[in-house]
């Protein structure tokens, strides 16, 4: 079941380059609201029928961490949906999902130590990434601008995966999605009015590419990476999403047409042997704090 999530997730996120490069239409912040407005009312239907009470159960803890994901998530979309426009989407797209490194950079200052396997599926994994995509970064100087917004967007997406991981440790997927996102689309919604961004006025196409983006990217992608972050862990669910890098190459191959590049395949296979290091090290690492907890007793 979990295999199967995954594979749905990483489609999911895995379209939101090629949506987002495919909708001029839209600003960025615009689309970014709108993706997150209507997966919050899409998300609060089920929580709201099965128990009314549940997002005012939610304590000052639930609250905060879901604000602090919240607040990263509006700043990566933000960061991610502007480069896309300025940079190419295969270097936008490998440069956002080093968030697996930012995240292991924020956990090593928090005092959290990777395993050495972990570290080494890391290392695999990014070598499956430059072989993909060869971070074809912009020569152009808006190109360039691009590329260093796609590594922010990469850092925050690794705080907004974080904090979401201490959320879902009491929340469910559920109240804890239609918070987070409702909080973002709130966040969203002042920056669009600070930068006087347009929110509507867009030809169908547009309005095509928000609901488009919102099914795929918002609703199949982060919820389902937000439903894992408890299971999984918030370094095994970021790995996971280097696959969107050849996941939209593949994509792009059967729907547009487009070649795929020459290191795919290859790529794949490193990204898929790296994860498997992942998921395995911090399997190892939890075990022996488990070992270490019943010896303490």
């Amino acid at each position: 079941m979990i295999f199967l999530l995954a594979t749905l997730g990483v489609l999911g996120v895995a379209a939101s380059g090629p949506i987002i490069a495919a909708t001029p239409s839209v600003p960025p912040m615009a689309m970014a609201f709108w993706r997150n407005a209507i997966g919050a009312v899409a998300m609060a239907g089920p929580v709201l029928v099965r128990n009314p009470r549940t997002l005012r159960e939610a304590g000052r803890r639930e609250w905060g961490w879901s604000a602090v994901a919240a607040v990263a998530l509006a700043l990566h979309f933000v960061c991610f949906t502007t480069s896309i426009r300025m940079t190419s989407v295969a270097a936008a797209t490998a440069l956002v999902c080093l968030q697996s490194a930012w995240i292991a950079l924020f956990q090593r200052l928090l005092g959290i130590r990777l395993p050495a396997l972990a570290t080494l599926g890391m290392v695999l994994a990014f070598l499956g990434v430059v072989l993909i995509t060869g971070f074809d970064l912009g020569g152009s100087e808006e190109a360039l601008r691009g590329d260093l917004l796609a590594i922010a967007g990469g850092a925050l997406a690794g705080a907004y995966t974080l904090a979401g991981s201490k959320a879902r440790e009491t929340m469910a997927t559920g109240s804890y999605t239609t918070l987070c996102y409702g909080m973002t689309a709130a966040v969203l919604l002042a920056l669009c009015v600070v930068f006087r961004e347009p929110l509507w006025g867009f030809p169908l196409e547009g309005w095509i590419g928000i609901l488009a983006l919102t099914v795929c990217a918002q609703l199949m992608g982060h919820s389902i990476f937000n439903h894992l972050l408890s299971s999984l862990g918030p370094l095994t669910v970021s790995t996971i999403i280097l696959l969107e890098i050849p996941g939209a190459a593949m994509l792009a191959a059967v729907f547009l047409d487009e070649q795929l590049p020459a290191g795919t395949y290859a790529g794949l296979a490193l990204i898929m042997l790296g994860l498997a290091a992942v998921v395995r090290g911090q399997g190892r690492a939890a075990a022996l704090r488990r070992t270490a907890e019943l010896g303490a007793d």
